[in-house]
């Protein structure tokens, strides 16, 4: 076990290397291409057909309502222990989104990610990017999260456009 977990930590970076990922400097998703952007330098390097939730028009406007919000955001931490095969959180609610939903008197809602297919779901990932799914967030295959996961930082800036 110790011996493929070397070999694992020694093999991950020419692995990137190998499929040629680079570090994003910003991720840019816009919603009305369903689309998810790896950003470097102002240009996209790799680009990914995404779902969200089923009433994705529009932005977030409080808890529950099953729509992605639109504005700039923060990815703030990888979640390896997620639902869903790997995560990345969203910095949902900002500023603003915070203000917005306190003068609807209600509350904004949170706990939006990237991620990959639900744990435990099976054959779901050839029909996934056609049916809008999430409770809100953005969802790639298994596959292309490890992209995703590998490419990005914490810390890394995320804008959603309509």
């Amino acid at each position: 076990m110790i011996k493929r977990t070397v070999l694992l930590i020694i093999l991950l970076p020419c692995l990137a290397v190998a499929m040629d990922l680079h570090k994003a400097d910003c991720v840019l998703v816009k919603k009305h291409e369903k689309r998810l952007y790896l950003m470097k330098n102002e240009k996209p390097f790799r680009i990914y057909r995404v779902a969200f939730g089923p009433n994705s028009k529009g932005p977030k406007i409080k808890e529950g309502d099953k729509r992605t919000p639109e504005g700039k955001y923060t990815l703030d931490y990888k979640n390896f222990d997620s639902d869903f095969y790997k995560s990345i959180h969203i910095s949902y609610p900002n500023d603003q989104d915070i203000k917005r939903a306190e003068e609807m008197g209600t509350a904004p809602g949170g706990d939006i990610m990237i991620h990959g297919q639900k744990n435990g779901v099976k054959n779901f990932e050839s029909i996934h990017r056609y049916v809008d799914w999430t409770d809100g967030c953005i969802a790639v295959t298994n596959a292309e999260m490890d992209e995703i996961w590998m490419s990005v930082d914490v810390g890394t800036p995320i804008i959603i456009e309509p």
